[in-house]
This record gives structure tokens, C-alpha cells and sequence, in this order.
């Protein structure tokens, strides 16, 4: 798969995500990044700050630049894949056929598998 199309994917992830779960991005852009691109752990926490910049990670991206720990253009990407996944996130999370009881279902089942995938397939 392209680099930049499999950044987009993670951006478009962790946005739909926060938007359905209000979990923080890195929650998904870390372990996605580090497992499926194989980067680097510190370097996918900058890059995944990076990508937040304006709403929350602007004082802590710039320690993992100033160490050479962020791609600005990876982090571009993902910001324009966040910025779509959130609104579609958030409009699935919405529908009334979604309950909360659901929402904690799939959040749990998400959870596990990141889990799972970081202590047994890494």
C-alpha cells in the first residue's frame, strides 16, 4: 500500500474514532504507525502530536522535533484523514440505532485488539 494512502487510513481511523469513542487520536495513530509502518515508537508518538498540533499537542511536538522524532508531512496527512473521520465518527456514534450500551461494546472489543496485537503480534 502507498505510504501517504496508508497515512490518510490512519488519520481517517483515529479521527472516525474519536469521533465515535472521544477517545484522543493517539489511541489509534500510535499503535497503527508503529504496528502496520513498522516506525518507530518515539517517532510515531511526535508524528501523532504533531498531527494534533492545533487542538492539544503543540508544546509536546515540538520536544519530539527538536529531538528528530517528527515527520511533518506524515503528520499532515493524518490531520486531513482525522479532520474527515471525526465528522463520520461522530455521525455514526449519533444515529439511533447505535446505543451506549453498543458504543462500550465496540470500544471494549477495539481496545482488546490493539492490546492483543501489541503484546502478541508485534
Amino acid at each position: 500500500m502507498n505510504l501517504w494512502l496508508a497515512l490518510l487510513i490512519i488519520g481517517l481511523t483515529a479521527g472516525f474514532a474519536g469521533g465515535m469513542f472521544g477517545i484522543g487520536g493517539g489511541a489509534v495513530m500510535v499503535p497503527a504507525m508503529v504496528l502496520l509502518l513498522s516506525m518507530d515508537q518515539k517517532f510515531a508518538t511526535g508524528t501523532s502530536l504533531a498531527a494534533q498540533v492545533l487542538p492539544i499537542g503543540l508544546l509536546g511536538a515540538a520536544v519530539y522535533y527538536k529531538n528528530g522524532n517528527v515527520n511533518i508531512k506524515y503528520a499532515a496527512v493524518i490531520a486531513v484523514g482525522l479532520i474527515v473521520g471525526n465528522l463520520f465518527g461522530a455521525m455514526l456514534a449519533n444515529q439511533e440505532y447505535i446505543s451506549s450500551e453498543t458504543m462500550k461494546k465496540l470500544y471494549g472489543i477495539f481496545l482488546f485488539v490493539v492490546g492483543l496485537r501489541y503484546l502478541v503480534f508485534r
